[in-house]
């Protein structure tokens, strides 16, 4: 019979505690949401240390705290640099972030510049692209609830994975975005503070001499600098980081919720602020050949390493940041994504002329069903988190070009930022079949580029930037 560093009920009672006090704090955060605005984007007013902790904690998720270690298990210390390297998103994602407060100051959503830079066609490209990616996401969390609860405390990874979902869901349609920064806030304190006990503890007691030696003798190739897919890995995480934060909704409609002057400090701060994390929690997966761990599934190797080191305590201090990490994010991207599907599709395709009390109503309907229909998707737990999240790298990379050239370069055309878009993933999924995961954003990103040179050379139109106020409907390539 396995024993698993903490009590099942232990575990249960863990999670009830901070159920009720981040859903209580969601309501009483919400009592101050008075119109669509305030719900979505917390009255554009959001100052610099929420602004930067919202930043670093939303960026650190299941992919962080339980694929970094996979990873690390299973590339050695490409696998944890390489992974490391996702911090680019968000440092480079911080003059962009400045920009798109410049170009949208009333904008909603990143759909809403795709829209009116590119028109209609990149438009649906793009929400195909953006709900396909959200729901990996969505589903990658979920499923990290169920496996943490699972590695811990034995507790069925159904019943893990349907309570995070359940508090996320709860709070996030209560307070909307006021809520999802404020407890944002709260958990990056936890993560940075959790993070750094856990690998003080973890050298203090294994050692790192003894680490080194015992992965030279036996595991050479973890240490192996010249790992092929290693270095493969470490440049196509590269390109799905940027990918993920350059076109999701996460981090648009955070920017356009900062106030001004804010977004490019808010987000180099949250980059440096993260980029340590994946390298201390990878750490962790180094020490596992030494002390004989062999998990079932390789996502659960970080929480095991970590409960088996630290005890019955530290047990504790892994679930309460493991699960303060996956809320951060989980209650971002319900908000995010329901934000895009109330005022992409439904305010600006279906209802025009919906008060706002009606989008208020709808946006709150829209999270409680990404809630369910995310359950619902993640009771088969259908992959590993990590080949789950790199799928999503064919679709992520492809838009990279068409949002950082639609930015700062008035040439590229609508037709020609559709077709980057569509066919940098459709390659990028070929590259994950055929070869394997760790090129998919490669391929993506690199034909995606090529497609947007041409566009640019060939184009004879300067797009007018006036034109993505949101009282023009022109669009420089229909």
């Amino acid at each position: 019979m396995t024993e698993f560093a903490l009590e099942t009920s232990t575990g249960i009672t863990i999670i009830i505690l901070f159920g009720v006090f981040w859903v209580a704090f969601g309501y009483w955060l919400g009592r101050k949401n008075r119109t669509h605005e305030d719900f979505a984007l917390a009255g554009r007013n959001v100052g610099f240390a929420f602004a930067a902790a919202t930043a670093m904690a939303t960026w650190v998720t299941s992919n962080t705290t339980l694929v970094a270690p996979q990873l690390t298990y299973q590339f050695g210390i490409w696998g944890m640099i390489g992974y490391s390297f996702a911090a680019l998103g968000l440092i480079l994602f911080a003059p962009m972030a400045k920009r798109i407060k410049e170009l949208l100051p009333n904008g909603y959503t990143s759909g809403d510049f795709v829209r009116l830079r590119y028109g209609n066609l990149a438009w649906l490209v793009f929400i195909i692209i953006s709900v396909v990616y959200a729901f990996g996401w969505l589903i990658s969390l979920g499923m990290a609830g169920g496996i943490l609860l699972e590695s811990l405390s034995g507790l069925d990874y159904h019943i893990g994975m349907t309570t995070i979902l359940v508090i996320c869901v709860g709070y996030t349609l209560f307070g909307g975005m006021r809520a999802v920064i404020a407890t944002d806030f709260i958990q990056a304190l936890i993560i940075i503070v959790g993070v750094s006990f856990i690998a003080y503890w973890l050298i203090d007691n294994v050692g790192l001499e003894s680490i080194h030696s015992n992965l030279t003798s036996e595991h050479p190739k973890l240490l192996d600098l010249l790992f092929p897919a290693a270095v493969m890995f470490l440049f196509n995480n590269i390109f799905f980081g940027l990918g993920e934060i350059f076109h999701s909704n996460v981090w648009w409609s955070r920017a356009l919720s900062f106030k001004k002057g804010v977004a490019y400090k808010a987000y180099l701060t949250g980059g440096l602020l993260w980029l340590p994390i994946p390298i201390v929690t990878g750490f962790i997966a180094l020490a596992a050949p030494q002390l004989g761990i062999f998990p079932p599934s390789p996502d659960m190797i970080g929480p095991t390493v970590a409960a088996a080191v630290l005890g019955k305590v530290g047990a504790v201090i892994v679930f309460i940041v493991i699960f303060s990490a996956l809320a951060s994010s989980l209650d971002s991207l319900l908000a995010a994504t329901s934000d895009l599907v109330t005022q992409d599709i439904f305010h600006k395709k279906l209802k025009p002329k919906a008060s706002d009390k009606t989008l208020m109503r709808f946006n709150r309907s829209c999270i409680l069903g990404l809630g369910i229909m995310t359950w619902l998707l993640c009771l088969p737990r259908i992959a590993t988190l990590g080949a789950l999240l790199n799928f999503a790298g064919a679709f992520v990379a492809s838009t990279i070009w068409p949002i950082v050239l639609g930015l700062y370069q008035r040439r590229l055309t609508g037709s020609y930022a559709a077709c980057a878009m569509a066919f940098g993933t459709l390659f990028g999924m070929l590259g994950y079949f055929v070869i394997g995961f760790y090129v998919a954003a490669l391929v993506s990103c690199a034909v995606s580029g090529l497609i947007c040179l041409v566009g640019i050379m060939r184009s004879n139109k300067q797009f007018d930037w006036n034109q993505l106020d949101e009282g023009e409907q022109i669009h420089a390539d229909k």
